[in-house]
């Protein structure tokens, strides 16, 4: 436990076997009260080698379903454990776990509900790897996402996270997308609910081993991130209700 608070470090993997262990062994364990791993039907061995590495909590997905519905099923037994906070991490090695104390101990510490890993401050982004066109991409989606939603996030795309308990019971994300869109529909249900998000330089790895989704996906991605964002303004504004912020 970290100050009381019950901790749990959530990884939803697909075909990680490649990176599962490194990513694994620079979780801090003093920090970590429970590590849930949901293998979402992947072709390879990540989840017998989550088992021999140790991990206690192990869910196989039959088939797969998306990278939403990988995190709703972590989520949803983090929060059948009683955890205070839980962090979201990738197994694939893009983000450093070293930092899981640091997004811990702002929320158990009251600061903050929510605490991103962000890849833009500073610039970790472009030099791990980060390809041009996702940098620009990213920035382009995040000012205009900043104007419909009157926040000032450096980035709305990391996939490194950590919530308090409360936040995670007191959204509907089981009625998210199960797609990668389901990140910013996370994002527009925390700020209409008015918590506020942290955010902490995080340094980024591109390589071979690491997931990212393709530039077709990227574009569709982008146009749902837009959608979200608009949608979040019009219920803002009380011209169009959204049942997902409801």
């Amino acid at each position: 436990m970290y100050q009381g608070k019950k901790v749990a470090v959530v990884m939803p993997a697909y075909n990680a076997e490649r990176t599962l262990e490194q990513s694994f062994k620079e979780v801090p364990q003093d920090i970590a009260d429970e590590i849930i791993l949901v293998d979402d039907a992947s072709s390879d061995n990540t989840a017998a080698l989550a088992a021999a590495l140790g991990i206690k909590h192990i869910i196989k997905h039959q088939t797969n379903t998306g990278y939403g519905g990988n995190q709703k099923t972590c989520y949803t037994k983090a929060l059948e454990l009683n955890c205070d906070i839980i962090v979201m991490l990738h197994p694939d090695y893009q983000y450093t776990p070293l930092l899981i104390t640091a997004m811990v101990s702002i929320i158990a510490n009251g600061v903050y509900p929510v605490v991103f890993g962000s890849r833009i401050l500073g610039k970790g982004a472009l030099k791990g790897g980060m390809p041009l066109y996702k940098y620009i991409s990213n920035r382009f989606l995040t000012l205009v996402q900043n104007f419909l939603m009157n926040q000032k996030l450096s980035e709305y795309h990391t996939g490194y996270r950590a919530y308090s308990s409360e936040v995670l019971r007191n959204i509907s994300y089981s009625r998210n997308s199960d797609d990668f869109i389901f990140d910013n529909q996370v994002i527009a249900q925390i700020f209409s609910k008015g918590y506020e998000i942290a955010e902490i330089t995080c340094p980024t790895k591109y390589f071979s081993e690491a997931s990212s989704i393709k530039f077709s996906r990227s574009i569709k991605y982008g146009f749902g991130v837009l959608t979200v964002s608009l949608r979040y303004f019009l219920h803002k504004t009380g011209l169009v209700k959204w049942k997902l912020l409801q």
